[in-house]
């Protein structure tokens, strides 16, 4: 488990203005809000929270990207999901469950706010906007995971491959002087092979082919989309 937060920090109510989950809360909310919160700084491979482990937080990230992770019961790891700046992590925590279902852990050095889960709960009650954006993005999430699921269901892995290249791009993609979008936090071929249901020689194969090709730039856990157009055409083949 990831180290303790360090509860003599305070939090400025500046850093949640602008950030989705609190949109539209007026200036004595986010100060109510904020009051109520803690920092917590997660260290590059550190767990927020871990699967399994009582559900007793609810998070924002400010800083950072954390990667959602789950283990099968054979042991297999699937990565679900990223989480990016202004994005709610173990938000169902908020919403009743027990334990967490997945584990997230650091990409890279992280800041996130948290809330007690009941604290958060009650305070949902009083800001209904923060409720409904939790919602909306729990929602989302439920819907991303379908669509994966059908994807590892009915796709070629070129084509899943392709489908989280672009996602990861829309996610967290960033347009560089040279031409394309870069996904800004470090990913790995192995992170691709766990979110799409194949194996690293796979993974590997398959973009060693696409960098040839002028689709995609790749390094040491970088990866530029160059041509998204050739990627969405190989993720819209039937």
């Amino acid at each position: 488990m990831g180290k303790a937060p360090d509860w003599r920090s305070k939090v400025d109510p500046a850093r949640l203005a602008g950030l989705e989950p609190f949109a539209g809360i007026d200036e004595a909310g986010l100060a109510e809000i904020a009051a109520r919160a803690q920092p917590r700084r997660i260290a590059k491979n550190e767990a927020l929270f871990e699967q399994g482990a009582p559900a007793t937080g609810y998070f924002v990230l400010l800083d950072g990207r954390l990667k959602i992770v789950q283990v099968t019961e054979d042991g297999q790891q699937i990565v679900v999901r990223f989480v990016g700046p202004g994005e709610p992590a173990g938000a169902l925590a908020a919403l009743g469950i027990e334990s967490y279902p997945a584990s997230a852990i650091a990409v890279t050095d992280s800041l996130a706010l948290a809330w007690n889960a009941g604290e958060a709960a009650k305070l949902m009650t009083r800001f209904p906007s923060w409720a409904m954006s939790t919602s909306r993005a729990v929602g989302g999430r439920v819907q991303e995971a379908h669509a994966r699921i059908r994807e590892i269901s009915t796709e070629r892995v070129e084509r899943r491959i392709a489908h989280a290249i672009l996602r990861l791009a829309r996610q967290a993609g960033t347009p560089i002087e040279e031409g394309g979008v870069r996904i800004e936090f470090p990913l790995s071929r192995q992170d691709i092979a766990e979110m799409t249901g194949t194996t690293l020689h796979t993974v590997s194969r398959t973009l060693s082919a696409w960098e040839e090709a002028g689709y995609v730039e790749g390094g040491r856990q970088r990866i530029v989309v160059k041509d998204a157009g050739a990627l969405r055409r190989i993720a819209e083949e039937g």
